[in-house]
């Protein structure tokens, strides 16, 4: 006897994978991720970097943290409830930044896009190139059908990635999000549709 499940997030859930942009791969973080020096040590490193304890603040400043982190995003791709990719060098594996998605909405297929780098990766398009990668394969293989994208408005870096990976810009939130203890701020909001083309990033 065959059955078949009616829930609506059936295929909805982020299983592990490995992107290949060219000379970066996005891969999985968790326990088993290997990058040289150690990966608890390059996040720790990573909490320090300015502009990512600005606007994306790791809850890795010390070895703790960051294992507790690497246990939650085992836990996350053990659910499908979110997926956390490690930028790393093609060639020499070193750790260059972050891209990860997570369900707004998992029933009606919302997810949420973010993304953030280390210095030396910065400049090179690799920010727009990950969240496009993420976002494909969450709508080919999670059947995500909407895809948000939020950033502090003082945040430009991030604002000119939403919109050449293809996110218009759609509203601000106001005081919508505390960045580091600091008072609510303002963001912006972009939007990816399943539907929407993929953006030219020739």
């Amino acid at each position: 006897m065959t059955t078949t499940s009616d829930s609506p997030t059936d295929g909805r859930v982020f299983r592990p994978a490995v992107l290949d942009l060219g000379d970066a791969l996005l891969r999985p973080w968790g326990r088993g991720l290997d990058v040289p020096g150690g990966v608890v040590p390059a996040l720790v490193a990573a909490s320090t970097d300015p502009d990512i304890a600005r606007w994306n603040p790791l809850d890795s400043a010390d070895p703790a943290a960051a294992e507790a982190y690497l246990d939650r995003c085992d836990a996350h791709w053990a659910d499908g409830t979110m997926a956390a990719f490690a930028v790393t060098d093609a060639a020499c594996g070193i750790l260059l930044g972050n891209a990860f998605l997570r369900w707004n909405n998992q029933a009606d297929g919302i997810a949420m896009v973010g993304y953030w780098l280390l210095a030396a990766a910065r400049g090179r398009g690799l920010a727009t190139r990950a969240a496009t990668a993420v976002t494909r394969w969450a709508v080919e293989t999670a059947d995500a059908r909407r895809i948000e994208l939020f950033h502090a408005v003082g945040n430009d870096r991030s604002c000119r990635v939403a919109e050449r990976a293809g996110f218009p810009y759609e509203g601000t939130l106001r005081a919508s999000w505390r960045f580091d203890g600091r008072d609510y701020q303002d963001e912006h909001l972009h939007a990816r549709l399943a539907s929407d083309p993929d953006p030219d990033l020739g």
